[in-house]
């Protein structure tokens, strides 16, 4: 049996994509006769918690462990030496190639740790092909060092359940400039289809909100996978992600998706969406029209790639890796 001592912090932060990841893997865990988890975190969400977090706790806590084979960071946050093997996940780089994107703490901190904790690293997961070729394009990791483990879908996310009433195109996703979420508002405007927001408020002042545009904050995943099924179809421009988790729960529930070309988001959908210009409200706008036309043929191609992302398959390859930076 391997021990891993697991930064759970995240969860404190975030019902978001990384919180989703580390909560679907920690269940998958659980009970596993080949592994023994330990959870090591530290403070809450507020920001001040997170700076002594980033500042004091990983260098001067974390990366002192000694009771586990492996110490597993489920984010680029970590400690920038560590006395037993560090693997560290990384979602995306979406702060290397859009910092003005983030608060001010985060693009300061991030360009000047985060290469640091990933050379640290024994073994790097990234969630899929696209990370990983940002990983060597951007911080020049070695091929490698690299494992491709994708997020999964958790079984609330599925076809059959109550569905949310009433005609509306979808979107999920924090309220940030990355999301797109202007863009996708002019879209549904052009398209006369009602916008239903789900995410909790940012950073950015991101607003969305009448003319057509109702935001609903955050939901339990029940009602949002409720909110997937009713939904004419997601709607999805990100500008940047390192795998777009909602595309992967509205394939799984049955809703057409509409994503952006050339994206993380593309490689997870592998031709069950409709791809789109993000930059372009008049694509996004045609996109939702052709998702809603095509809805039966989009639905069953993306039930069959949903059941590509099973929690059980990535347990057992993150574990893999475990035992490769424990070797």
């Amino acid at each position: 049996m391997i021990r891993a001592a697991i930064d759970t912090s995240v969860l404190a932060q975030t019902r978001a994509g990384t919180a989703r990841y580390l909560k679907g893997l920690l269940r998958q865990l659980e009970g596993r006769d080949d592994v023994r988890v330990t959870a090591r975190h530290f403070g809450g969400g507020s920001r001040g918690a997170a700076f002594v977090r980033d500042a004091m706790w990983y260098p001067l806590v974390l990366g002192r462990e000694r009771a586990a084979d492996v110490l597993h960071c489920p984010t680029y946050r970590g400690p920038v030496g560590t006395r037993i093997p560090l693997v560290v996940t990384v979602h995306d780089l979406a702060v290397l190639r859009h910092p003005e994107t983030f608060n001010r703490w985060t693009r300061t901190y991030s360009p000047r740790v985060v290469p640091r904790v990933l050379r640290a690293a024994r073994r790097i997961i990234a969630v899929s092909e696209f990370t990983r070729g940002e990983l060597v394009e951007l911080l020049d990791v070695p091929p490698d060092k690299i494992s491709v483990v994708p997020n999964g879908v958790d079984d609330e996310f599925r076809c059959d359940g109550p569905s949310a009433s009433g005609d509306y195109v979808l979107a999920v996703g924090t309220l940030e400039p990355r999301k797109n979420l202007s863009r996708l508002v002019e879209a549904a405007q052009r398209s006369d289809v009602e916008l239903r927001v789900v995410g909790a408020r940012g950073w950015g002042d991101v607003e969305v909100g009448g003319n057509g545009v109702r935001w609903l904050g955050e939901v339990d995943d029940a009602e949002l996978a409720r909110l997937y099924r009713g939904a004419l179809c997601l709607a999805y421009p990100s500008l940047y992600e390192g795998f777009g988790i909602p595309v992967l729960e509205a394939m799984a529930c049955g809703a057409p998706v509409v994503t952006t070309r050339g994206s993380a988001m593309e490689e997870v959908a592998d031709g069950a969406a409709v791809l789109v210009d993000a930059n372009d409200p008049a694509e996004i706008a045609a996109g939702i029209e052709r998702a809603v036309a095509d809805r039966e043929h989009l639905v069953a191609r993306g039930l069959v790639r949903a059941q590509a992302f099973q929690w059980e398959g990535i347990a057992d390859a993150t574990v893999r890796v475990y035992r490769e930076a424990a070797a």
